[in-house]
Parts: structure tokens; C-alpha cells; sequence
């Protein structure tokens, strides 16, 4: 079938994006699914840091590439009979598919999938199939989702369904923003009464790793962030200070602090203002070549821990229905992260807003 979708021709190109180009919104050939496949018809899609270090090339990826990780759509049909209980359901896409037998699914959400973890880097489905073609030529899918599109074809393992009542705006926040931040919170950080947690980097991420942990009982929030806007929008949220980052090195000692921000600098301050005997869980994914400068005495001496959390440790089938739950009982205001609703054609200049840091979501509306 022909669909429209936003590829990714060339990484490395100058910003600003939105004259440079470099995501031209073609249309595309997509192939029926396979086995263990569906076909999805994009709904809602939001913009994230790990779209934005393919095109600026600090994640090196396959091209071209039709990007987009972060998505939510309803299934038109299967490529076999297991999935078609599918069929017709609103489904949430995580960016990380599980295979369920390797060693690392075994670890209940600890170590990324190996399978999905190398058809990640490949540019492929889980199976190693690729179903997308510009003009004859094949085209990566990024990060077994590619939802910067009308439709996608999916393993379906990369699928969690979700009720009817979830809007596909709330829907697709919940693949990544919310799964990366809420999960890392829930399953790496795991906060108790009577606890401070920081959260350093105020993005999508950040914002959800705080919403989350203002859901726990008893737990005091901090948000660190550079911009002012955030700042207020953290304490809008309910965080009970906020800091920019120098005044937190001096102010702040967390018992757990999450590191969301995707720099060295950023894990340079989690760490600094991390308590004796708390837990730095970083999510953010900074470029391969960035290097951070810590104490191993303070590490011994404090007694202290630091934690790296993919996908916020998560197992998507176990942990979406979680924060889907929250939501419904009022307790999770996701709807509060989307900061602009864009038409796909807007994506490069959504490049730069995210690049600007000013962004927390922007989320892509396929109705627009």
C-alpha cells in the first residue's frame, strides 16, 4: 500500500532544520505484514530526543530512515492468525521489541532485549524484515516503530493495546516519554515515603519521570532544569523546588535523582547532588563520544549507586497498563507534557524547537 511518511535522507545536516531539510515527508511503499506482523494506522506521534540524534547524527542509524518511535494507532489487520485478536484495538508502540527468550527478557525488564536490541541497530523488525520501499530502494525503520507515518507495519511485540477511553494523544506519550521517565522511577529509581527525588533534564522524559513520582505516596520532588520555563512548569506540576542546575550543585541532596537529560553535564549534576547513600538512575542518551568526570571515592565512601535505565527498565505489557491506570484514576495529568500539536509536514522545524530545549512534547496529529 502507499503511505505518507517523514524520511530521514541524510544525518549531520546544518541546522537550523527547517531550512536545511533534511527529513523529506515522501510517499511511500509499505509491504503487507508478515507473520507475528500487523498493519497500524498512525494516530498520534510525539517528537523525542532519540528522533532528533539520528537526524543531528550523534546516534548513527541506517539510511535512509523513516523515524519516529513514539506512537499510537489502531490495527487494521495481522499477518496471522494470533494477531488478528488485535485487529481493531488502539495500541501503544514501544520502541523496544521483546522477544520473550532470550537471556535478557529473562531479567524482567533489567537488560534490553537482545534480539530487539539488534534489530534496532539493523533498521529492522524483529523478524529482520524490512516492509518499507521509496522508488524500489528500502527504507530502515527506526527503532522497530517508524510512526512518523500514516500507517506502519509492526511486530506485534512491539504492541501493548489499550483501552478504548485513552486518546491516541495520551496513547502515544505512553511508548516512551512516560515508559523511559515513569518506568526508570518505578523499576529502577524506586522511591519510598519520606524520600527526595531530583529529576535533572525537564524534557518529555523528565517531566514524566516527575509526574510519576508525584504518584508515590510521601515523595518529595525536586526539578533541575537550565530554562526558567521549565522550571515553572515543573513546579506547575508539582514539584515542591525547583533549581537551575548551578544553584542545585549547592542546594540539592536527593535520595534518588534521575538523570534525564541526555549530557554529560547533566550526569556530572545528578551525580553532585545526589545524597550519601542515594541511587543516580540515568535515562538520557547523550552522544556516543561524551565523557563525564565523577569521584570513585565519593562512590565508596558515601556508600552511593548509579544506575543505567534503557526504556526505564521497563517490560511494556507489564508497565504500560500501570501508567494507563494512573491516568484513568486522575492521578497522572499526561496531557500536561504536550507543549505544541504539529501536522507532519512541520517535522524538520519541530527539530529545532527540540534541539532549542524548549520543547517538552510535540506530538503529531495525522488528523491535522
Amino acid at each position: 500500500m502507499r503511505i505518507r511518511g517523514a524520511v530521514l535522507t541524510t544525518s549531520s545536516s546544518t541546522a537550523p532544520y527547517g531550512e536545511s531539510m533534511p527529513i523529506v515527508v515522501e510517499e511511500l511503499d509499505l509491504d503487507p505484514p508478515g507473520p507475528s506482523e500487523v498493519l497500524v494506522q498512525i494516530e498520534a506521534a510525539g517528537i523525542c530526543h532519540s528522533d532528533l540524534s539520528v537526524v543531528n547524527g550523534s546516534r548513527p542509524r541506517p539510511l535512509p530512515m523513516l523515524l519516529g518511535h513514539e506512537a499510537a494507532g489502531v490495527v487494521l489487520s495481522s499477518g496471522d492468525e494470533e494477531g488478528r485478536v488485535l485487529v481493531g484495538r488502539r495500541v501503544v508502540m514501544a520502541f523496544l521489541p521483546r522477544c520473550g527468550e532470550c537471556g535478557a527478557c529473562a531479567t524482567e525488564g533489567r537488560l534490553p532485549c537482545e534480539r530487539g536490541s539488534a534489530a534496532n541497530a539493523r533498521g529492522s523488525l524483529l523478524s529482520g524484515a524490512h516492509r518499507i520501499s521509496l522508488g524500489g530502494r528500502q527504507v530502515a525503520h527506526h527503532l522497530g516503530v517508524s510512526g512518523f507515518a500514516t500507517h506502519a507495519v509492526v511486530d506485534r511485540r512491539s504492541l501493548v493495546p489499550v483501552g478504548d477511553d485513552v486518546p491516541p494523544d495520551i496513547a502515544a506519550l505512553l511508548g516512551c516519554a512516560v515508559l523511559t521517565g515513569g518506568g526508570a522511577v518505578l523499576n529502577a529509581a524506586r522511591p519510598e515515603a519520606g524520600q527526595t527525588v531530583a529529576v535533572v533534564g525537564l524534557g518529555g522524559v523528565g517531566m514524566a519521570a516527575l509526574l510519576v513520582s508525584r504518584c508515590i505516596p510521601g515523595v518529595r520532588v525536586v526539578g533541575v532544569d537550565p530554562l526558567l520555563e521549565k522550571r515553572l512548569k515543573a513546579a506547575e506540576l508539582g514539584a515542591s523546588e525547583v533549581f537551575d542546575p548551578a544553584a542545585a550543585v549547592d542546594a540539592v541532596k536527593a535520595d534518588i535523582v534521575i538523570e534525564a537529560a541526555g549530557s554529560a553535564m547533566a550526569f556530572e549534576t545528578a551525580v553532585s547532588i545526589t545524597a550519601v547513600g542515594g541511587r543516580t538512575v540515568s535515562v538520557g542518551l547523550p552522544a556516543s563520544d561524551a565523557r563525564a568526570a565523577i569521584s570513585p571515592l565519593t562512590l565508596v565512601a558515601e556508600a552511593r549507586e548509579i544506575v543505567g535505565s534503557y526504556l526505564g527498565s521497563a517490560v511494556p505489557s507489564r508497565d504500560i497498563p500501570r501508567f494507563e491506570q494512573l491516568w484513568r484514576d486522575g492521578r497522572l495529568p499526561l496531557q500536561e507534557l504536550i507543549s505544541a500539536r504539529i501536522s507532519l509536514d512541520d517535522v524538520n522545524q519541530a527539530m529545532d524547537e527540540l534541539a532549542s530545549g524548549h520543547a517538552i512534547r510535540q506530538l503529531i496529529e495525522f488528523s491535522r
